[in-house]
């Protein structure tokens, strides 16, 4: 039991050496090599800590390897800027000008819920509210908001429809039926089909985007009993 407790108190400081020397960056915002190299290390730690017939020496050599590898792809990262953007990648616009990127949502395997959620972790609610928003290459949300922000919403805007389907249960909290936005597409000239996001807030401001054309925003008379 004391061999056992001391090989995992020399593995620890090992570790501990190992990652201080790594730098702020592997701690902190990790790129994906580097994410990769941490899984390893952690692996590569437990084998010599449960297994007494591993000598110690084995584990320290591997950390020793996969810290030299790391020093190694850093140098490359910071140095070579083509290899850097295949080894890291490189963010993804997913909200320009012309409203929601599709191809690149679909791209970084995204939906509507996880720009949502993204869009609501960075202080926004409403996909009007941005004038750009990236993913980084280490998975972090950055958004860009208007200069010229409108008026504050009434209430969160609700998804209608997403990638050509109602949403049934925020209908209801909008005591509203499909008829009514099938009238309102009518007008905006689209086809519920086509639709890639509809979304309306309490005060009746709509933003549609269809898979073909650029986001619009507009207004929609609610009828009375139509709030949340």
């Amino acid at each position: 039991m004391g061999l056992i407790v001391l090989r995992t108190a020399i593995i620890f400081l090992a570790l501990l050496v190992v990652m201080r020397l790594m730098g702020k960056r592997q701690i902190g915002e990790m790129q994906p090599f580097e994410l990769v190299i941490t899984l390893l290390i952690a692996e590569l730690a437990c084998i010599p800590m449960a297994d007494t017939s591993i000598p110690l020496l084995y584990g320290a050599v591997s950390i020793l390897t996969i810290f030299l590898l790391h020093q190694v792809m850093l140098v490359i990262d910071l140095k070579c800027k083509p290899f850097k953007t295949v080894l890291g990648g490189k963010p993804s616009v997913v909200i320009n000008r012309n409203g929601i990127d599709i191809t690149q949502l679909k791209k970084n395997d995204l939906d509507l819920s996880d720009l949502v959620e993204s869009l609501r972790g960075a202080g926004y609610f409403s996909f009007d509210d941005v004038e750009y928003a990236l993913y980084e290459a280490n998975g972090n949300f950055s958004a860009l908001p208007k200069t010229e922000k409108a008026q504050r919403t009434p209430s969160v805007p609700l998804i209608v429809i997403e990638e050509g389907k109602y949403d049934k249960t925020n209908l209801e909290k909008m005591h509203l039926d499909e008829a009514f936005f099938d009238g309102v597409l009518r007008k905006q000239n689209a086809g519920r089909k086509g639709v890639f996001v509809l979304t309306v807030d309490g005060g009746g401001k709509a933003y549609l985007q269809t898979y073909k054309e650029r986001c619009r925003t507009f207004h929609i008379p609610l009828p009375e009993g139509a709030a949340w």
